[in-house]
């Protein structure tokens, strides 16, 4: 998008029994924001059903053209995702550039892609979503000046045109998932890397927007004080498009490793989940999720919903999960606040940081063992290595050996049982 804020027009049908119609044209006001888009006025429509030629009914077409007429609005934007001959048909109805729910989020997605895999992931899924719809974009592209962002600057009339951009479209995207394929096996292997070390692995979820990132920035420099390991956080949709991972490493060594990954919106575009589920699989592979809600705003529970539902989708709703009740100092609520299996913080204030770290520590690290043993003093490298990797409590020098008292991992004592004398456990 130009950085000339443009206006639009938001439009979309409420179904029967549809009790989140309001909140979901909310939503859409926010992505439109996201994208520099002013929303200048909104039409909506109550009907049993889509209507399959243009998703709204003709009266409601004249309304709408003289609505962006009133309001000099270039676009219009539709709350859902509109098949290729509603485009086309609306398009030349109204003679204006028609944008859905599903560009919308692809557009924001386009501009927030830093890293090679992000943008190779937004890229493959804007040609996937435009594929199918190439004739009816036609103008739209034309009007955005030939290709919206996406390269492809060739326009013209024709048939052959058409097939010659379809195949362009189809070779592009064979070569992006050839590429992607190369990033995901890697990740993979990283993947197999950290379960092969036993480290834990926390990943933070939820509705865009919600705090995880500054979640993590505050865990990071709570336990790593000026390491500059933080992540990008700003207060808009969709600030962080990739997946990163820090190491915590606790005072009394235990260590976790804590991802950070994109947030949800509802009716996230499927080519988006396809696109990007090499990195929306970190989640499955978690064991254990901090579902992240900002506490202060009036929708969280359809947030938390909508979180709900994409975890569901991705096969990740039977991980344990804590709850991060966010940003409690923007409400009267007292905080921190703790209960089984959530904590009330906020982030910005690092309020709630210990406790809910030691929410974590309860659920991850459930192998370790209580003991006192007797290392003799020729197996002084079982002492240096308890030194390192347990929390070594006590330590006294007697006859046979080193006394030492301490908390480790139950396959650690396990695997040195042989060499010291067990003096309780």
């Amino acid at each position: 998008m130009e950085s000339v804020q443009q206006k639009a027009v938001i439009v979309g049908v409420q179904l029967q029994n549809d009790n989140n119609f309001d909140y979901a044209m909310e939503e859409l006001r926010n992505l439109a924001a996201a994208c520099d888009i002013e929303v200048v006025a909104e039409l909506s429509q109550k009907s049993s059903r889509v209507n399959p030629s243009h998703y709204i009914g003709t009266g409601k077409i004249q309304e709408l053209a003289l609505l962006m007429e009133q309001h000099d609005a270039p676009i219009v934007i539709f709350n859902d995702e509109l098949s290729p001959s509603q485009i086309r048909n609306l398009e030349s109805t109204l003679d204006h550039e028609v944008i859905d729910r599903t560009i919308l989020i692809l557009n924001i997605f386009a501009q927030r892609a830093k890293t090679k895999e992000a943008q190779l992931q937004v890229e493959v899924a804007q040609l996937q979503y435009m594929l199918p719809r190439l004739t009816g974009l036609r103008e739209s592209l034309g009007r955005q000046g030939g290709g919206g962002g996406t390269g492809l600057k060739n326009r013209g009339a024709g048939e052959t045109k058409l097939e010659l951009d379809r195949r362009r479209i189809e070779e592009r995207i064979s070569v992006l998932q050839t590429e992607l394929q190369a990033q995901v096996s890697r990740r993979q292997i990283q993947r197999k890397q950290r379960h092969k070390n036993e480290v834990p692995v926390v990943c933070l979820v939820g509705y865009t927007n919600t705090g995880k990132s500054s979640l993590m920035n505050t865990l990071v420099e709570t336990y790593h004080p000026g390491s500059g390991k933080g992540v990008f956080a700003k207060d808009m949709l969709f600030a962080t498009l990739e997946t990163s991972v820090r190491s915590i490493d606790l005072p009394d060594h235990k260590t976790f490793l804590l991802t950070d990954t994109v947030g949800f919106v509802s009716q996230l575009p499927h080519h988006l989940v396809k696109a990007f589920r090499s990195t929306l699989e970190e989640v499955t592979e978690a064991d254990l999720l901090i579902h992240v809600v900002d506490i202060s705003d009036p929708q969280h529970e359809q947030h938390m919903a909508v979180t709900d539902e994409t975890l569901k989708a991705l096969g990740a709703d039977g991980i344990p999960t804590l709850y991060a009740y966010n940003k409690a100092d923007l409400t009267d609520q007292p905080y921190p606040q703790v209960q089984e299996n959530s904590v009330t913080l906020s982030a910005l204030k690092n309020r709630g940081i210990t406790e809910l770290t030691a929410l974590i520590r309860s659920r991850i690290f459930t192998d370790y063992i209580q003991c006192e043993i007797l290392v003799p003093f020729d197996r002084g490298s079982i002492v240096s290595y308890f030194n390192e990797h347990a929390d070594v409590q006590s330590v006294s020098y007697e006859e046979q050996g080193t006394r030492l008292k301490l908390e480790c991992r139950a396959a650690d004592y396990e695997r040195f049982r042989g060499d010291f004398v067990e003096l309780s456990q």
